[in-house]
């Protein structure tokens, strides 16, 4: 089931690539389509007129968005190569669980960090602590969140690893002598190819965030 695929999308967000991973994974061919958030295109506001975010994947002209919808929407379609669910059901369950915790926390947590100053950076750092105390928890000792190979959960939160140079310098914390379960997984998901050519330098996130922090009156 091929036919055009479309991806409209913009380089850093972390949405963004959990789409191009899973798009990597399946090996499937689509146009990429970037986006400037400050002059939405016709083509984004028309696709998804209501929240008027990216990404949104356009599947022979159907768009389909929210990251964690597309990526299961990926993996149902495509679902002969490089399953990203589980098929055990509980098994399912508990990794739509996770990858619903990391969008609903990590983020913001994240946020909170490199967009704030003074007492609120304060508290968001030590609420990202505690989110990322709770992740190394359930990553305990295996190699990946699903168990022996990289999945759902694994591609949901990879891409705040572009990030975390950012997020460590802004927020004066080392995210390897506080994480290193953590830094040491998103290490191992390096390894994988389609992580490795999605995710961009750590470095040109870090410039990217400081122009958006002089935007916000932070620098």
């Amino acid at each position: 089931m091929a036919g055009e695929v479309v991806l409209l999308d913009f380089w850093p967000s972390m949405f963004g690539m959990r789409v191009r991973i899973a798009l990597a994974e399946k090996g499937i061919e689509y146009e990429y389509k970037e986006e400037d958030l400050r002059n939405k295109s016709p083509l984004l506001l028309e696709m998804n007129p209501i929240h008027k975010k990216i990404p949104v994947l356009i599947h022979n002209g159907k768009p389909v968005c929210e990251s964690l919808i597309i990526v299961q929407y990926i993996d149902e379609v495509w679902k002969d190569k490089s399953p990203l669910l589980p098929t055990d059901p509980y098994q399912r369950a508990h990794a739509r669980f996770w990858a619903d915790f990391v969008d609903k926390k990590v983020y913001e947590v994240s946020r909170k960090v490199w967009a704030t100053k003074g007492e609120e950076k304060e508290a968001g750092k030590k609420e990202f602590f505690e989110i990322f105390k709770i992740l190394e928890g359930e990553l305990g000792d295996k190699p990946y969140f699903g168990g022996e190979t990289f999945g759902f959960v694994d591609l949901s939160l990879i891409p705040f690893y572009p990030w975390f140079y950012a997020i460590e310098t802004f927020g004066e914390f080392n995210m390897e002598a506080e994480y290193p379960k953590i830094v040491a997984w998103a290490k191992r998901c390096l390894q994988v190819e389609s992580v490795a050519k999605t995710l961009p330098d750590q470095k040109k996130v870090y410039e990217f965030v400081g122009q958006m922090r002089k935007r916000f009156g932070l620098e």
